[in-house]
């Protein structure tokens, strides 16, 4: 039986899109002829002042009525995300892209603001980033071909903020789609493609601070979320200093918004923790994760899933160190990890048993099992000592063995479901 191809999203396979495309199809006719067909009688014994006087009335009437319902559904979509109901706020930005397509025109400006608040839409709420790419796209090409010049400071904020979003959205789409380099141009291209985009962006907050003097506030992108994904395409470029700069900023802005103990540090130690591992300064690292493991502790305890995580990644940081002063350190954060895991997810869950198969990896390849063969040499094998270490390595090694089991049935199964053309 022939395996069915991986299916990548797109906007031609969106039916959200394609019905309300569809819909927006059929509203071509200018509103007031439609309402003229709909009103239209024989003569009426009207003099041409009065008729030329009715007719732009119903253009004022039938126009005021997509406009309440713009700005209803500009209403509606902001409750929608608040209320996390992703999907229904999406389909809400297609109603405003239609709607803005019916009262502007294809070409204005505020239909590109509309398709690009729907590409940040498809990003941020369905994580979507071909579609997000697409109308992203579409948003730029229509800001291209806006040849009226805009005399209203306020329109022109509008523009500038709509080129933030529309760029940051092209530049995160891009760099999600790292995920699949063989389908697209490789790790390196989507890389320099996510970092040119990031960087109109960030030009254009320049702008924007510029017409507000100094101060912004409402965006829909944040500059904490702007130097973010700056910092992340720098890291795909391999442009290690610079990725830094930028997590070192985005770090600043959070810590003078929020304070040092926000759980939104976390994040953002560990990622530059990565970076500084990169550049070989582990102890610069062990520090960073250190500060991320301090704030778990402090906002989620110690026996919680985000807790041993971060544990993990900071035993591995001592380990990728290679000092023997931190082989202790190693032990410790490792073990901490795996009871907390175990505590919250329980013994056989897939987080538990890849921490455990890497303390066990590192413990065989640092040479606890001869360290077994000592104690087992200078107390002898029913030695409380003894007995404890070979209890640790036995244990460990069913684990690990489990977990290597656990992962050739996982993707055995996914094997077989992709065989069967379902998704996993």
């Amino acid at each position: 039986m022939r395996a069915s191809p991986i299916r990548i999203p797109t906007v031609s396979n969106d039916s959200d899109w394609d019905s309300c495309f569809h819909l927006s199809q059929q509203t071509n006719i200018p509103a007031h002829q439609q309402i003229d067909d709909l009103y239209h009688t024989g003569g009426s014994g009207e003099s041409e002042e009065d008729a030329t006087s009715k007719e732009e009335e119903k253009i004022i009437d039938c126009m005021s009525l997509p406009k309440d319902k713009l700005a209803q559904s500009q209403k509606k979509t902001a409750v929608l995300i608040k209320e996390k109901m992703n999907t229904q706020a999406n389909q809400e930005l297609i109603r405003c892209v239609i709607l803005s397509r019916i009262i502007f025109g294809e070409e204005h400006w505020k239909c590109a603001q509309a398709l690009a608040n729907l590409a940040y839409g498809y990003l941020t709420l369905r994580g979507l980033p071909a579609q997000a790419k697409k109308h992203a796209e579409s948003a730029r090409s229509t800001l291209l071909t806006w040849k009226v010049n805009t005399t209203s400071n306020k329109e022109k904020k509008e523009i500038v903020e709509t080129l933030i979003v529309l760029y940051y959205t092209l530049g995160v789409a891009w760099l999600l789609q790292n995920q699949y380099p063989s389908l697209l141009r490789g790790v390196q291209g989507s890389g320099l493609e996510a970092y040119f985009s990031l960087q109109k962006a960030e030009r254009s907050m320049k702008e924007l601070k510029e017409l507000d003097k100094g101060g912004i506030c409402g965006l829909q992108v944040s500059e904490k979320d702007l130097t973010v994904a700056l910092g992340r395409a720098s890291l795909a470029i391999q442009r290690l200093n610079l990725a830094l700069a930028y997590f070192e900023k985005a770090i600043d802005t959070v810590i003078a918004a929020k304070g040092e103990k926000t759980s939104d540090l976390i994040s953002l130690y560990q990622e530059i923790a990565q970076i500084e591992q990169l550049r070989r300064n582990h102890q610069q690292a062990i520090q960073y994760l250190q500060q991320a493991y301090s704030i778990c502790v402090s906002v989620f305890t110690e026996v919680s899933p985000r807790t041993a995580e971060a544990s993990a990644l900071l035993a591995k940081a001592y380990a990728m160190s290679g000092e023997a002063q931190h082989r202790d350190a190693v032990e410790l954060y490792f073990i901490k990890s795996i009871t907390a895991y175990q505590a919250t997810l329980g013994s056989e869950n897939s987080e538990t048993l890849t921490t455990i198969e890497e303390f066990f990896q590192w413990l065989v390849q640092n040479g606890e099992k001869q360290c077994l063969m000592i104690q087992v040499f200078v107390y002898g094998s029913e030695h409380i000592k003894s007995r404890e270490t070979k209890q640790l390595i036995t244990l460990l090694q069913r684990a690990s063995n489990s977990s290597s089991r656990w992962r050739r049935e996982a993707i055995a199964g996914r094997k077989n479901s992709i065989c069967r053309g379902t998704e996993p």
